[in-house]
């Protein structure tokens, strides 16, 4: 990854986050009960999310920078959804303290752009500090929009920049069947990055192969953060 990316993906999951936080800041407690675009999941629980992932990635940045590797969450998979259950309940108040003050845990564990500590393993996706970083760039942007849809907040796919779509293609192209291509796919990038993210786009999105209009292939999961027990590792796109 270049310095160039790094430095994109630092500015634009900040600037986004930025832009949640003063959201979140004027709702009513009442609103962290209304329902968000992920099925099972308030808007609440999608803020406690943010908040839950973003500290797991500023800890394997922390741990990076003292030569230490540590798991993705405190407490694992059981730990993460704890917290998202507990968090999801938070007034207003608390809901802006704890994005404010992960914002400033951020704002310590990463790296300039330039330094060398990038390459540093962790354990998530048994990558380096950058996949860390695209992790969050994708986190902030997209849930950001989930957690303030329906509010009327520009900070849905409709803001997505051109080097965000262009990561998320990259990295959702799993997602399509054998011998699929996101070049098969058709629309404005963000409607297409939006649709691999499992997003409903706000234009239209279609399919050409060979020449010829073709149905949508039906997507598959969202990357594994975690490889099966003994399957070969393969560094998500992008990293």
């Amino acid at each position: 990854m270049s310095t160039e990316t790094r430095t994109t993906a630092l500015r634009e999951s900040a600037a986004t986050f930025d832009r949640l936080v003063e959201v979140v800041r004027a709702l009513p407690d009442a609103a962290h009960a209304e329902a968000s675009p992920l099925p099972g999941w308030t808007r609440g629980h999608v803020l406690a999310h943010v908040d839950g992932v973003g500290a797991a990635l500023a800890r394997q940045a922390e741990a990076a920078a003292r030569g230490e590797q540590v798991e993705v969450y405190d407490g694992g998979a059981a730990g993460r959804a704890a917290a998202i259950e507990a968090g999801a309940r938070r007034t207003t108040a608390q809901h802006v303290a704890a994005l404010e003050a992960l914002r400033e845990r951020l704002r310590a564990a990463w790296p300039a752009p330039g330094d060398p500590l990038w390459h540093a393993p962790v354990t998530y996706r048994l990558g380096t500090l950058e996949g860390a970083l695209l992790a969050w760039w994708r986190e902030a942007v997209i849930h950001a929009g989930d957690a303030t849809a329906g509010l009327g907040a520009a900070l849905g796919p409709a803001t997505w920049s051109a080097p965000f779509c262009a990561h998320l293609d990259a990295f959702l192209a799993v997602r399509l069947p054998a011998g699929w291509r996101v070049t098969d796919l058709r629309g404005d990038a963000r409607d297409v990055a939006s649709w691999l993210a499992g997003r409903v786009p706000s234009g239209t999105v279609w399919a050409e192969r060979d020449g010829a209009h073709v149905p949508l292939p039906e997507l598959g999961p969202w990357p594994s953060s975690s490889p099966a027990p003994g399957a070969a590792v393969t560094p998500p796109a992008g990293v």
